[in-house]
């Protein structure tokens, strides 16, 4: 939407609200053509000194109530979000995701301080000013990274990349002499407080570091890291690397002991097994046994038509003796010979064998 250029400002450098009064002859139409929000995300937000807003429309004031109706509709809202993003996490994620959501259409710029600034402000830095500024290029809800953001926000940079809002936490921060840097821009009315996120700070991360300095210092020893690039001692780094023998020999004894257990459990599992097999084999052995040789089984039965075939097959018994001839008078009568062998009972004493020795020879003296 076209709108009309003024050379009215306010004492902050913040351009005042259009009046309305008619427009003179002076002044012209001209569209605004600042930047649209990202709608692919398919390459790293750009630098603010790569693409920056060459607009020459006037960048008139808005209030936050008319920012979240929606107005105006001929360009984005400018939120802009400075920082130090030192170890980039979720906390700063999360706050420039608020950022980027005040509004129905905003286009999100994000402030990074250089080295230079940190160091003197604030403390030293783990990741450089390079890295920090990669680290917000890479986040999906950055639309613009300005490199080497002023500590404290002027009228002039407000100006040069026509910021309408500032986003930050609400906590008053007290730095470079002040009590609040963002001060003049809550008078200004600019200010659009996001929520901080607990339990998760660039502090937090370091204090967990320092805490836990020699399990870090040992894992990186044994990475390869020399102990020159750890700062170290040589007596501490001989400590530490007696200190991962022993944990790799803990390790080891862990793990044996883990494979003894799984065995032994291995082992119970296939004893069950085993005994439960076994037990239905014997099972069906016997019942298999009881039907074949049960009183009542195919084996006795098999047994008794056997025999019953064997009666019907064999003939019928001979005589045990011959049946005795007549005497002639002109022989002598021939003894009789007995076909079957006659059972006699042993003798029950030495006494008894000779009687009966004595009583065979008489009656082989009759016969002659």
């Amino acid at each position: 939407m076209p709108v009309l250029t003024t050379d009215a400002e306010s004492e902050t450098g913040i351009p005042k609200s259009l009046s309305n009064e008619p427009p003179s002859e002076t002044m012209e139409e001209i569209e605004h053509t600042c930047p649209q929000p990202r709608l692919t995300l398919t390459a790293p937000a750009p630098f603010a000194d790569e693409t920056s807003c060459q607009c020459q429309a006037p960048h008139e004031k808005l209030t936050i109530a008319q920012a979240r109706l929606g107005t105006p509709v001929d360009r984005p809202v400018r939120v802009y979000a400075d920082g130090i993003f030192d170890l980039f996490h979720s906390g700063h994620a999360r706050a420039l995701m608020q950022a980027k959501t005040l509004f129905p259409n905003s286009y999100l710029l994000v402030g990074v301080c250089s080295d230079d600034l940190t160091h003197k402000f604030k403390g030293f830095t783990v990741m450089n000013e390079a890295e920090r500024y990669e680290a917000l290029r890479h986040c999906r809800y950055v639309d613009e990274v300005i490199r080497d953001a002023p500590w404290t926000l002027t009228p002039e940079f407000l100006e040069k990349h026509k910021i309408d809002f500032v986003a930050h936490d609400d906590i008053p921060y007290s730095s470079a002499g002040s009590d609040d840097v963002y001060k003049h821009i809550k008078e200004a009315g600019m200010f659009v407080p996001t929520q901080r996120t607990e339990g998760i700070s660039t502090s937090d991360i370091i204090t967990r570091i320092v805490r836990d300095y020699d399990v870090y210092a040992r894992r990186n020893l044994q990475r390869g890291y020399t102990a020159k690039e750890l700062n170290v001692s040589f007596i501490n780094e001989k400590k530490y690397r007696f200190q991962n023998q022993v944990d790799k020999m803990k390790e080891k004894v862990k793990n044996v002991e883990e494979r003894s257990k799984e065995f032994v459990n291995r082992v119970e599992e296939k004893s069950h097994d085993l005994i439960q097999k076994w037990e239905e084999k014997s099972r069906e052995f016997i019942g298999n046994f009881l039907e074949l040789f049960g009183p009542d089984g195919a084996w006795q039965m098999f047994q008794e038509r056997s025999s019953r075939m064997l009666q019907a097959l064999s003939p019928k018994q001979s005589p045990v003796s011959s049946p005795t001839r007549s005497r002639s008078p002109s022989r002598s009568p021939s003894p009789t010979f007995s076909w079957l062998p006659i059972k006699t009972s042993p003798p029950s004493s030495p006494k008894a064998a000779s009687a009966s020795i004595s009583s065979m020879s008489e009656g082989d003296e009759d016969e002659k």
